[in-house]
């Protein structure tokens, strides 16, 4: 029976030559992604209406959310094709999703799948964090009118 090789340095491998007429396969160096620390301090706060407030931030696929709503704002019927993960920091957020009601409270999480139409309301002044894969063009563009309509 051989005696096993003792635990320690191993010899490395010569490196394999190419073959006449055969390259050697490049070595492709991907595009690194940057981490980005943030404090929500130096993140815009945008005013929606006199209600809701939000910041966000976008990453390659994804987006984070931050938003302040006081008791009694409205996020009116909308749906889109982002997937959405709502978690609510502070205070409560009422949904109507999928035929039924639904209270989120601090600590709790709801899951909201793409294209399925959605309606929320601040039960009392709510800190929300929300998610989206892919990250909300209307959002980034501005042109989320549903939210500035209530002026």
């Amino acid at each position: 029976m051989p005696k096993p090789k003792p635990a320690g340095k191993r010899k490395s491998k010569s490196p394999k030559k190419s073959s006449p007429g055969r390259r050697a396969p490049e070595k492709v160096s991907p595009t690194r992604a940057e981490p980005k620390h943030l404090p929500w301090g130096s993140v815009e706060l945008e005013e929606l209406n006199p209600l809701l407030q939000r910041q966000f931030i976008v990453g390659k696929r994804l987006m984070v959310a931050r938003l302040v709503l006081r008791k009694g704002c409205i996020i009116p019927l909308h749906s889109h094709h982002n997937e959405q993960v709502t978690c609510i920091l502070e205070g409560a957020l009422k949904f109507w999703i999928d035929g039924k009601e639904i209270v989120v409270q601090a600590g709790e999480v709801l899951t909201i799948p793409p294209h399925m139409p959605h309606k929320a309301e601040a039960v009392v002044d709510t800190i929300d964090l929300d998610v989206f894969d892919p990250p909300r063009k209307d959002w980034i563009d501005k042109t989320d009118l549903y939210l500035r309509a209530q002026r």
